[in-house]
């Protein structure tokens, strides 16, 4: 889990009060921002949670075009469609903006143990991974447990499947693994790496995700096995039996394609030029249904603005709904948000992205000052009928950690992520682990904090540009 602090709205305010900008706190300094919004946040709670919209879109977006990978057919029909429903919603500006991303295809695949006994592996090979020759790789099992163990037997790894056999920590420890295992058995000899899945918890459920190169080495084959599988072939060479397992991958690198963030706004009344960014991702990866990560995300931002629209409120500063593409295995969607705004990178208020499952809320991440922190914590007092009031201190989702960079302010909902490494790029990832009520929730306090930052008289203090950090995905 990331570290954190809490800072409570019962204090929000005393802290506000010293640390907004003076513009703001001149205009706030005898009253808290939350007391001139609590009867309009009420409305917006009150109509998200008597609203099932979220869920349902999900549910239908999932169905019917299924997981949404970068390249995909199913990625650019589910961009037309949700282009056809935000302009049935009667939103402003609705269009879908160019981006190139990267098209990688899986292809073919499979893992056999074929030595003590013959049975079909539980696999899923990572994503920009090279495949095997046609006829597949077949190689003795070298099972490591870190990457130090590794090095420690190292003269050992020479035209072997290197087999990483990690347990999960926590994500940013255990996800290592995944990034980096093929380059570093290709280091020592090795002619495929393999990585227990990145999950949680496992019922033979493979979990893909990205994986890189090191320029400087071969570039040899990569997958995920089960948890379960992992561990049996752990298990098989501690007791000294040789393990041998047949890989097959036909994956391969295409051509870039052109994809689209799909881009829809409700416009400012007095300072339309001034922006409040919110979304998710609406790419995922080829398993599953990304109804977790990120559909149901994504669709909970654009049920909040519509609500908002819903409800006959127009806030003075432009809501802009973006769904990027390309997150999963690429980032090229946020990127090219940034570039083709940069312009008005100035003149953006707040961005909120929505992607760490549309589960239970619990309160907001903030990317951005001490002095950010305590307005969203006054701002965030508001949310105290969903129970989501807590606000920490930490960085950027990954669509918006570009415009984090430049300076601009960033929010995340916080939930009850429990059960996000279950399912997490996994066929598990399908729209019935969603809750409908949980979902409503998590629209309520998308659109309270947005709403509230796009029409309270002052903008959030903004932070100096900085180095961007690498975000978790």
């Amino acid at each position: 889990m990331k570290l954190c602090f809490i800072v409570r709205p019962i204090a929000a305010f005393a802290v506000a009060t010293l640390l907004y900008s003076v513009p703001l706190a001149a205009q706030q300094a005898a009253t808290p921002i939350a007391d001139s919004y609590r009867a309009v946040a009420q409305r917006i709670i009150s109509g998200a949670l008597a609203d099932s919209t979220a869920w349902n879109r999900t549910a239908e977006l999932t169905d019917t075009f299924g997981h949404r990978l970068s390249g995909s057919k199913a990625l650019e029909d589910a961009l037309d469609w949700i282009l056809a429903q935000m302009r049935r919603d009667g939103l402003e500006n609705v269009r879908g903006e160019p981006v190139t991303v990267p098209h990688w295809v899986r292809g073919e695949e499979s893992a056999t143990l074929v030595s003590p006994r013959r049975v079909k592996l539980h696999m899923l090979g990572l994503g920009r991974s090279v495949g095997t020759p046609a006829n597949g790789i077949t190689a003795p099992v070298l099972v490591v447990t870190s990457y130090d163990d590794l090095t420690r037997r190292a003269a050992e790894a020479k035209g072997k499947i290197v087999l990483f056999d990690v347990p999960f920590t926590n994500y940013g420890e255990t996800v290592r693994y995944r990034g980096g295992a093929a380059s570093a058995a290709a280091k020592v000899g090795a002619v495929a790496a393999l990585i227990r899945s990145v999950a949680s918890y496992s019922l033979q459920s493979p979990h893909t995700g990205s994986m890189s190169y090191d320029t400087t080495v071969r570039k040899i084959p990569a997958a995920a096995l089960s948890v379960e599988d992992a561990m049996m072939l752990h298990r098989m060479s501690d007791r000294g039996q040789q393990v041998v397992v047949s890989l097959r991958m036909n994956a391969r690198m295409l051509p870039d394609a052109q994809s689209r963030n799909v881009v829809a706004e409700l416009r400012g009344s007095e300072k339309p030029d001034e922006v409040v960014v919110l979304g998710g991702h609406i790419d995922s990866w080829d398993v599953g249904a990304g109804a977790m990560d990120d559909g149901g995300g994504s669709v909970a931002a654009w049920e909040a603005m519509r609500l908002i629209k819903k409800l006959g409120l127009r806030p003075r500063r432009t809501l802009r709904v973006v769904l990027w593409t390309n997150e999963e295995n690429g980032l090229r969607g946020g990127a090219a948000y940034r570039d083709a705004h940069r312009h008005e990178v100035a003149k953006h208020v707040l961005a909120i992205e929505s992607d760490n499952g549309a589960f239970n809320p619990t309160g907001m991440s903030i990317g951005g000052t001490d002095a950010t922190v305590a307005v969203a914590a006054d701002i965030a007092s508001l949310l105290a009928p969903v129970q989501a009031t807590a606000v920490r201190k930490g960085g950027p989702a990954a669509d918006v950690s570009p415009l984090y960079a430049l300076g601009v302010p960033t929010m995340e909902p916080d939930v009850d992520g429990s059960r996000y490494f279950w399912y997490h790029h996994s066929d598990g990832d399908t729209v019935d682990k969603l809750d409908p009520k949980e979902m409503s929730e998590l629209v309520a306090v998308m659109a309270v904090m947005a709403y509230v930052v796009a029409d309270m008289p002052g903008t959030l203090p903004r932070a100096e540009p900085a180095a961007p950090q690498a975000p978790r995905r």
